[in-house]
């Protein structure tokens, strides 16, 4: 026969009268959770000096050795200079934000991190600020050195070209965030470089106007965001003003980047199969 203890106080009755409070969304985009992932992504690179003097010093290396290659023709530097100064930036962000991305998924860290209350987009979105901020040091050194040093004759403002040379850094980011999805490898990362960037560059109108082109390439041309980039450099080259020419090609610059990166956060997945 079971007794009970006079005693002995009964368990407590769950309080269901206080709402609990649901767990953050790990779809929904998130400031703080968004600014912590930066700021892991800048400790990590704090650590890797090879990669920041990658992304800030090659480009400005590129643009040194590009200008004496022309030592004896100014004026070919002068027109292409410009145009190969936001190149440069969008090439070097392609290729390290696609394997430093790529890296995470395969030695297991996005997994782990996924796991936590961050989405896709907190991830994508802290990705893109930690090399944004690098890539407004590399695009202001790279202007800086050829506006100033290297003698570019840009009719334009020099903020101009910094800030077209900025968003084709940030566009390189957000390519590089996308492509490193279908990417299992390092390796097959910078395979996507002759696939993503090089039709870009030939079709750009760096190495003739595009409305020379065959009207197929050109066609083709006028989708691509590095046509617009070049465009932008361009304006900025011939009139001293802002154009509305270069209104437009600098928010399809911006609108591929936020397109892409959309795009890069739909994608992204967790370990590489």
């Amino acid at each position: 026969m079971t007794t009970t203890d006079p005693t002995r106080t009964p368990p407590a009755a769950p309080d269901t009268s206080r709402p609990t409070t649901p767990a953050a969304p790990t779809g929904a985009l998130n400031a703080s959770r968004t600014l912590a992932t930066a700021a892991r992504v800048l400790r990590q690179l704090h650590h890797d000096p090879r990669t920041i003097a990658l992304l800030i010093l090659i480009p400005c290396v590129m643009l040194f050795l590009l200008r004496y290659v022309f030592d004896g023709s100014a004026r070919t530097f002068d027109t292409i200079g410009a145009s190969l100064l936001g190149i440069f930036p969008l090439i070097m962000m392609f290729l390290v934000t696609s394997i430093a991305t790529l890296r995470e998924r395969t030695s297991g860290t996005l997994e782990r991190l996924l796991a936590m209350p961050l989405g896709k987009g907190d991830l994508i979105a802290g990705y893109a600020l930690a090399f944004g901020a690098l890539a407004i040091i590399q695009s202001a050194l790279a202007t800086a050195l050829a506006v100033w040093f290297l003698g570019l004759d840009v009719i334009g403002s020099p903020w101009l070209l910094l800030l077209v040379a900025l968003l084709d850094a940030l566009l390189g980011t957000a390519l590089g965030l996308f492509v490193s999805a279908f990417a299992a490898s390092e390796f097959q990362a910078v395979q996507f470089m002759p696939a993503v960037i090089f039709p870009q560059l030939l079709l750009c109108g760096l190495f003739t106007p595009r409305d020379q082109m065959h009207p197929a390439l050109e066609a083709i041309s006028g989708v691509l965001p590095m046509s617009y980039a070049v465009d932008g450099m361009n304006e900025v080259l011939k009139h001293a003003d802002m154009t509305t020419t270069f209104l437009r090609d600098v928010l399809i610059v911006a609108g591929c980047a936020l397109l892409v990166l959309c795009l890069g956060a739909a994608t992204l997945r967790r370990r590489t199969t």
